[in-house]
């Protein structure tokens, strides 16, 4: 913590989530990787969607294609907190954003049904 702000806070983590440049989802892969970081992750995710939500025009392949891709990078122990993320608005930015999270097959994959 610098200061009374975690590091990174959930602006710099939603401006990474809405440009996912190359540089970008490796700084977020990074982040995936120390799972101190999960509520600052979540908390950035939460932000990009919300701000995604309130905006004049919804990109909804770029959140399709943003699900897609943090559910098949994240680590198991992300992907209920992920779900629950995606699943805690009935916004049109949310719906999609969890479309591509569950088209990713991240929560299965943690998570197998018994057989």
């Amino acid at each position: 913590m610098i200061g009374n702000l975690p590091f990174p806070d959930r602006d710099t983590v939603a401006e990474k989530l809405a440009a996912l440049s190359d540089a970008d989802k490796s700084y977020l892969a990074l982040l995936m990787e120390n799972g101190a970081q999960d509520d600052n992750l979540l908390a950035g995710l939460r932000r990009h969607l919300d701000l995604a939500a309130a905006s004049r025009f919804l990109n909804s392949l770029k959140l399709e294609n943003l699900g897609l891709w943090i559910g098949t990078q994240a680590p198991d122990r992300l992907q209920i907190r992920l779900m629950e993320t995606a699943r805690s608005s009935q916004n049109p930015a949310y719906q999609v954003f969890r479309i591509g999270l569950s088209r990713s097959g991240g929560l299965e994959k943690a998570y197998p049904p018994a057989p």
